[in-house]
């Protein structure tokens, strides 16, 4: 089976939810239940790549069929060749006292990208923390007086050359033209991360109107949970052979006809108020980007 991990970058607030909840969120975000950590399921990502590749929306096209599988009725022709990961996040943007905001990742974040990157993140590291504390990249933008001040956190920060591989590394899929990445790239840690992921969340309070009296309706007040734009995430495809009579596919075909190159995609719910506006980055090694 042939792999390939992907980038995952919100252009506008994400909302990949799990329906509604008991707590004070109403509509909160996904989140794995043993580590907290936010992702996007694998089979709203499928769903949506499905539907960019129909060719004038045609669900016959026998590629689409192999690659993606049959519809539901036929679902027992033959499995579809495409295996799509969870996209997991890999870096939270947090408001900075200096630079705007940074882009937070932590050890813990970085060793799951790192897995499932592979060969390609071969040469890359973690950063060494010992309680709290931040690294960031040669000549960051939020370091001020050797601190990192994040949201109303302030953490004791220096500059890293294992921080500054991750940067160059993610850099020019974050950011393909002007760098604003790098300067902004910082890690923290894991405790701290976690602390994070649970409040640098986006928030926003949604009504719906009485159309007669033109107020709140009654209960349709609601809290609703979504990654801020500019949250990254990662994630794998994996691909085998075609299994669809008459039509012969190798693996690597398989993966280029779902995502050759960076795509727009709209991901997660509530795409009608600009929800979920996403670039899908297939991450090649050094000199084989496509």
């Amino acid at each position: 089976m042939l792999t390939r991990p992907f980038l995952l970058h919100a252009l506008s607030p994400l909302h990949a939810g799990t329906g509604q909840a008991a707590g004070i969120v109403d509509l909160p975000i996904a989140r794995y239940r043993s580590t907290g950590i936010p992702f996007v399921p694998g089979s709203s990502i499928k769903g949506v790549l499905r539907d960019t590749r129909r060719p004038g929306g045609e669900e016959k096209d026998p590629k689409l069929l192999a690659v993606f599988g049959p519809d539901t009725g036929n679902a027992a022709e033959h499995g579809g060749a495409l295996v799509v990961g969870d996209a997991r996040l890999l870096a939270l943007p947090v408001r900075s006292f200096r630079g705007t905001f940074a882009w937070v990742s932590s050890p813990l974040l970085l060793e799951l990208a790192r897995r499932d990157l592979g060969e390609v993140a071969s040469g890359l590291k973690l950063p060494s923390l010992t309680g709290r504390a931040a690294r960031v990249a040669n000549d960051s933008v939020c370091l001020f007086e050797k601190k990192i001040y994040l949201e109303d956190l302030d953490l004791p920060a220096q500059a890293d050359p294992v921080c500054e591989g991750w940067a160059r590394f993610l850099a020019p899929r974050v950011s393909p033209g002007e760098d604003i990445f790098s300067k902004r790239f910082v890690v923290v840690d894991d405790d701290t991360m976690s602390f994070l992921m649970e409040t640098a969340t986006q928030l926003d309070a949604r009504v719906r109107l009485d159309p007669s009296t033109r107020t709140v309706a009654k209960g349709a007040l609601w809290l609703e949970e979504s990654l801020p734009p500019e949250s990254l995430l990662v994630g794998l495809l994996a691909a085998d052979r075609s299994r669809r009579n008459g039509l012969a596919m190798s693996p690597a075909e398989v993966l280029d006809f779902a995502l050759a190159n960076e795509t727009v995609l709209q991901l997660g719910g509530k795409a009608t108020v600009g929800r979920g506006r996403c670039r899908m980055v297939p991450i090649a090694a050094a000199g084989a980007q496509r």
